[in-house]
């Protein structure tokens, strides 16, 4: 996993943590779905990155 790669999916899963975090405190329902959205995104990149690794070895 490059460290580019791994800086955007750190970006993106506190990106979805401050969507998640605002949502909640507005009581805006979308924005919470879409902060933590983002957040399975981040870990399925990264989950991804994982498996990409091992194979490399």
């Amino acid at each position: 996993m490059g460290t580019s790669d791994k800086i955007n999916n750190a970006a993106q899963d506190l990106a979805g943590k401050a969507k998640e975090a605002t949502g909640k405190v507005t009581n805006n329902d979308s924005l919470t779905a879409e902060g933590r959205a983002d957040q399975a995104a981040a870990s399925a990149k990264k989950a991804g990155e994982n498996v990409k690794d091992v194979f490399k070895k």
